[in-house]
């Protein structure tokens, strides 16, 4: 539960920097939003360095299914688009291979 937790949490951290960006270079909002879109985003890269992943690549690769659900959260709960069925199938199935990746036993 925790190994979710910290998933999720570093989703949402970097979903937010990046939104910050977004705001500021593609909707014309101040600059200012680049300071905390950089400091989200270095709290994303804080967060992943605590998966119990044994290595790095292990824990982007289960990482990505994470965050390809938590954003379409985002784009529901921020944006206002609710996810239509081939992005819930879409995301179901990147949980798979998250969980897969995760918790098969290794030789």
């Amino acid at each position: 539960m925790v190994t979710l937790l910290i998933y999720i949490a570093a989703a949402v951290a970097e979903i937010a920097g990046c939104f910050a960006f977004w705001f500021w270079y593609r909707e014309g909002k101040p600059i200012l939003w680049l300071l905390p879109g950089m400091f989200s985003l270095a709290l994303f890269a804080w967060l992943l360095s605590l998966s119990p992943a044994e290595y790095a690549g292990r824990a982007y690769a289960v990482y990505g299914g994470i965050y390809i659900v938590t954003t379409l959260g985002w784009l529901w709960v921020v944006e206002g688009i609710r996810p239509d069925r081939w992005d819930i199938i879409g995301a179901t199935v990147s949980l798979i291979g998250a969980a897969i990746i995760l918790w098969m036993p290794r030789s």
